[in-house]
């Protein structure tokens, strides 16, 4: 039976599948965070530091948000949102940490929506492996801005969401980390889904169960980068679907289904519609597949595409293996360039097609 203060691991479940209104906060050590937790968790760290100016109410939650995009969206949505704490097993108030007891009630005094995830972290890994996720597969050391080098990614300019070290988290306190969305242009961060070119939007699992918002941008084809998660108007003769089933993890090769993801955005553009790419989150898989698409379709860079998907929606994250596979797609689209007029053995399977003249939906 569930405690008032708590919510359970089926319910959290329903809303990550559904409806998106929850913001989750994994209360464990940084190490923990970075093996594995719930998908789009925040990890809130707090040295014995923070814990005192916490306890005399000295600091904001807030300041021990580590990661920028964390602080974002936990500013965002905390008084919006129901928010669940999570350790490694919280129950209920007698059952849990000092430091996830003293998160709640902080919480609860600024307003939230605060509840207790019943089990914690091993529960629901437990019933749903599916909906946790790893920052990545390495040390507990790895801090972000010092990443060893992965998949040949250390030229890239991508910054990283990874837990912070501990120097960082001992900052001192209101100290503010300026947004990556200094583009004018950019739309709100709160403005979903995001139109990245006149056809193409990327969103998430709530954009792609929103009728009035589909019918509102023209979007007529959705492609569904999870493994799970419905096609809400399957069947409808409006909606065309296509699903990648891959699980935000650094074991999947997301990279396999390029081609197809491809040419879906592709029939879109061609039938002058819109399409929605999306997952759960809108920061990791369908931001691979937005960005391996504008490489091959308008012939940019990694770096030059992931900026240009980042201008647009500021927290975007696709975890190091899916960039590692992005940088192999680049190589393999500069080889397939290269032997466009030549005699080669050793030309790629996959084929790429010229880069399309982009055309503009009529309003």
């Amino acid at each position: 039976m569930t405690e008032p203060n708590t919510k359970s691991v089926d319910w959290l479940y329903d809303h990550l599948t559904q409806d998106m209104d929850v913001l989750q906060l994994d209360c464990r050590a940084c190490e923990d965070y970075a093996a594995s937790h719930i998908e789009g968790a925040i990890n809130v760290v707090i040295p014995s530091l923070m814990l005192k100016r916490l306890k005399k109410g000295n600091c904001s939650i807030n300041t021990l948000i580590l990661s920028d995009v964390g602080k974002e969206r936990f500013n965002r949505r905390c008084k919006e949102d129901f928010v669940i704490l999570y350790d490694e097993a919280s129950t209920d108030s007698g059952c849990t940490s000092q430091t996830i007891n003293l998160l709640m009630k902080k919480l609860q005094e600024d307003g939230c929506r605060a509840f207790y995830l019943q089990g914690g972290f091993n529960q629901f890994h437990t019933d749903y492996p599916e909906l946790c996720e790893s920052s990545l597969e390495s040390s507990a050391d790895s801090s972000r801005g010092d990443l060893p080098p992965i998949f040949g990614l250390g030229g890239l300019r991508i910054s990283s969401d990874l837990c912070s070290s501990s120097d960082s988290s001992s900052s001192s306190e209101g100290s503010d980390i300026a947004s990556d969305s200094s583009d004018s242009d950019s739309p709100p961060l709160d403005a979903y889904p995001v139109q990245i070119l006149p056809y193409l939007y990327l969103g998430t699992a709530k954009d792609a169960a929103n009728l009035d918002s589909l019918r509102k941008y023209g979007i007529t084809h959705i492609l569904n980068v999870t493994p799970n998660l419905p096609n809400k108007f399957e069947g409808s003769e409006t909606f065309t679907y296509k699903q990648i089933p891959i699980s935000d993890h650094w074991s999947q090769n997301l990279s396999q289904f390029f081609p197809d993801a491809i040419s879906f955005i592709e029939e879109a553009r061609q039938k002058k519609t819109a399409v929605l790419v999306h997952c759960l989150a809108g920061v990791s898989r369908s931001v691979t597949v937005t960005v391996a698409y504008l490489m091959q379709k308008l012939n940019l860079s990694l770096n030059d595409a992931y900026d240009y998907v980042k201008q647009r929606k500021s927290n975007i994250s696709p975890n190091f293996n899916f960039m590692g596979q992005l940088l192999d797609f680049e190589r393999m689209l500069e080889h397939s360039h290269h032997c466009t007029n030549c005699q080669c053995d050793n030309v790629p399977k996959m084929q790429f097609t010229a880069t399309p003249t982009i055309t503009p939906l009529h309003s």
